[in-house]
């Protein structure tokens, strides 16, 4: 048995890592962090408990870890490099900034209100209501997934937008739109 290359073993780490991750989200944090179940079941009525999203976004990081692990033998995989370390620092950056935006706009949206209005407004009693609560979610994923694809494409352009304005649009309709008592996120914090 040969031992294994540089960038195979990179992408042990990463497998690896991947799949511990998802066990401590898991098996842990999940767990720890969430009101119910998986499913919950109240008088005959089924419905989805706080646990299901992040044990099946666990669950999705798990079987990418898996795949990677298998597929690390590959041929053409290179070592980490300071490109891929620097594309991984502006990855982070991307990210803590939209999800900065995804907590904060909505309620920045409610105190320019305020300026305007005369009633004074609580963000928190408007959460779950429209459109409201789709300001900080709407804003906040658009701007990571068209960064997403700025990053990877090397500019900005209207495709890019037009991709994350309809992917969110779509989030928003999956999630929001058939369940009456499901808040988006981060909006069950706020």
């Amino acid at each position: 048995m040969r031992p294994p290359e540089t960038g195979s073993r990179a992408n042990l780490y990463l497998a690896l890592g991947a799949i511990g991750v998802a066990l401590v989200l898991a098996l842990v944090w999940v767990p720890l962090d969430s009101g119910s179940g998986l499913i919950v079941k109240v008088r005959r009525q089924v419905t989805i408990g706080d646990a299901l999203a992040p044990t099946l976004a666990a669950g999705m990081i798990a079987i990418g870890g898996l795949l990677l692990l298998f597929q690390r033998g590959a041929e053409g995989q290179g070592g980490l490099s300071r490109a891929n370390l620097a594309f991984l620092l502006r990855f982070l950056l991307l990210c803590a900034a939209g999800f900065a935006i995804m907590r904060w706009a909505g309620p920045l949206a409610v105190a320019g209100a305020n300026l305007v209005s005369d009633e004074t407004l609580s963000y928190r009693t408007l959460r779950d209501t429209a459109p409201w609560k789709y300001i900080g979610f709407f804003l906040g994923g658009t701007f990571l997934i068209a960064g997403m694809i700025v990053q990877i494409e090397g500019r900005l352009s209207r495709r890019a937008v037009v991709i994350a304005v309809l992917a969110v649009a779509a989030l928003i309709a999956l999630y929001d739109l058939p369940f009456d008592d499901l808040l988006l996120p981060p909006n069950g914090d706020v």
